[in-house]
């Protein structure tokens, strides 16, 4: 019998640039691309601001690496994840890196992880700058990803979340029907993974779109990108299948006046 394939990933963590209360969220939607078979985190765990990391090590089994800030100005941590990542890539089989940091100084090296041909998943905070947002396979802001999960255990739990809760989560003054850059993107994805009739699958678009920049769903709030889709009503949506679960869109026509 052929044994399945694991998919397994090593992951870093900048624990300078991003809060330990996001951790179990990350986890969590980690579960989905394999097994996290490395788990190392890098900082000075004499400061007092690191604190908050050493439950959650323990927790996740997570292997804290110490880094002494030797020369003042310079960030050390970085420099030793840097190396331990490019050790890991000549030294285990892997399909994916995690990075789990707000620093762009992180960029390169994610540029050349992708050229070994593995994927390449970023977490960050809200301040993460695009460089290095943009530079990831996958990258989601770790704000976001909280607030939808707990979203979804509420509805759960069978409790409607206020309409309050979801805004505050999008943006107060973010329109997702004017998002051009987004609508775009997802029309791209249509176009080209389309039939002869226009119609594409969600799962060759959510493909495409995943393999030429660094969206996800859930920066948008939403767990589901069929659920992004319904929401921008921009589109037209058929269920296929002899069990009606193949999703095909299509770019709606635009109706004359």
């Amino acid at each position: 019998m052929k044994k399945q394939q694991r998919h397994n990933i090593a992951m870093f963590i900048d624990c300078d640039n991003v809060s330990s209360k996001y951790i179990e969220s990350i986890f969590e939607d980690l579960s989905q691309y394999g097994t996290v078979n490395i788990r190392r985190a890098y900082g000075n765990w004499k400061d007092k601001q690191l604190f908050g990391w050493e439950n959650v090590l323990h927790e996740y089994n997570i292997k804290p690496i110490q880094q002494f800030a030797y020369t003042k100005g310079k960030n050390a941590t970085d420099i030793a994840m840097i190396i331990d990542i490019m050790d890991i890539l000549y030294t285990k089989d892997l399909e994916a890196i995690v990075l789990i940091t707000s620093d762009s100084d992180f960029t390169p090296i994610v540029t050349r992880i992708l050229s070994d041909g593995l994927t390449v998943y970023g977490y960050g905070e809200s301040k993460t700058p695009l460089p290095f947002v943009n530079a990831c396979s996958q990258f989601i802001y770790v704000e976001k990803l909280s607030v939808l999960q707990n979203n979804t255990v509420i509805e759960e739990h069978m409790i409607t979340p206020s309409e309050h809760t979801i805004t505050k989560y999008a943006g107060n003054n973010y329109d997702i029907r004017k998002d051009f850059k987004l609508i775009n993107l997802l029309k791209q994805g249509v176009d080209v993974t389309a039939d002869e009739q226009g119609w594409a699958d969600v799962r060759d678009i959510s493909l495409y779109i995943r393999k030429n920049s660094s969206f996800s769903q859930i920066n948008y709030g939403f767990k589901k990108l069929s659920d992004l889709i319904k929401a921008l009503d921009l589109f037209d949506m058929e269920y296929f299948g002899d069990r009606k679960t193949q999703l095909m869109i299509k770019i709606r026509d635009k109706k004359i006046k």
